[in-house]
């Protein structure tokens, strides 16, 4: 059985004559337990983000060290400065529970233009500036392979969202809607750093750029948003065409530590944000 990061955090403090919370602790020697915490008030904090994780995430997490994935998780923290402070987080967690107002637009959006290295079959597309200069990268890389890629869906405005949700409530019902499209104020799109390629179905999977885009699109910082298998978690079905750019090192962070399940990584982010 594949061990969680909680074991190799218990193995760790246990060496050192402690153990943290979740792997029960020693009574004969708690000052060695408070004075590693002490040391490292990270691990402590590791712990509590940890623990308030569901099960589902904590299972995916893999057998490693706790200073490792520290060391990580800092690299992710600090590639924030690839992207503007006058906006929202690269990590901005957005979900069916956490929300963005019906005012917030991204600052400086970039229209997409037609162009040389991608294709967009519309002509009212646009992107936070990171993203719109992260998706040339991927398209160059692409073109390079041979690949031309088409973007079909970018930002997205409050409004527009809304609108689009009740489209869809009013074709499939309400309950396959919400499975399908996000209500207004939780949408990744709102956020100016996701987008759809094209076709925008299940059959962009079994493309040749599909194939390309799923197997190359971390490298250049795009995350799959909407994984199969995880709907329960992601509260949408599986969307091979949807990818939010987060940046190379994120990307990294989610592969090697959270199944690579971005929604898993970004709660985590969050509950970091929120216990400092």
């Amino acid at each position: 059985m594949k061990k969680s990061v909680f074991s190799s955090l218990c193995a760790i403090l246990m060496f050192f004559c402690g153990s943290f919370v979740s792997c029960g602790q020693k009574k004969n020697k708690p000052a060695a337990t408070e004075n590693l915490q002490v040391q490292n008030p990270d691990l402590a904090k590791l712990n509590r983000v940890l623990s308030s994780m569901s099960e589902r995430a904590k299972n995916v997490i893999p057998n490693g060290n706790p200073e490792e994935f520290l060391a990580d998780l800092h690299r992710v923290l600090e590639s924030r400065k690839n992207f503007s402070s006058e906006d929202l987080s690269p990590f901005y967690l957005i979900d069916k529970n956490h929300t963005v107002g019906a005012d917030y637009e991204p600052k400086n959006l970039v229209h997409l233009e037609k162009n040389d290295l991608f294709a967009i079959n519309k002509n009212n597309l646009s992107l936070r500036p990171e993203s719109y200069e992260a998706l040339k990268v991927l398209a160059q890389a692409a073109k390079n392979d041979g690949i031309t890629l088409t973007v079909s869906s970018t930002y997205r405005s409050y409004e527009y969202q809304k609108n689009l949700f009740a489209y869809w409530v009013k074709v499939d019902g309400l309950e396959e809607a919400e499975r399908e499209s996000a209500r207004e104020g939780t949408s990744q799109h709102q956020l100016g750093m996701a987008l759809d390629f094209a076709p925008v179905d299940d059959a962009f999977a079994d493309t040749v750029p599909g194939q390309w885009v799923y197997k190359n699109a971390a490298k250049y910082g795009w995350s799959l948003s909407f994984p199969h298998g995880y709907e329960d978690i992601t509260g949408y079905r599986w969307e091979s065409w949807h990818f939010r750019y987060i940046g190379v090192e994120a990307c990294e962070f989610q592969k090697k530590w959270f199944g690579d399940v971005q929604q898993f990584m970004m709660e985590f982010l969050d509950a970091w944000e929120d216990k400092l």
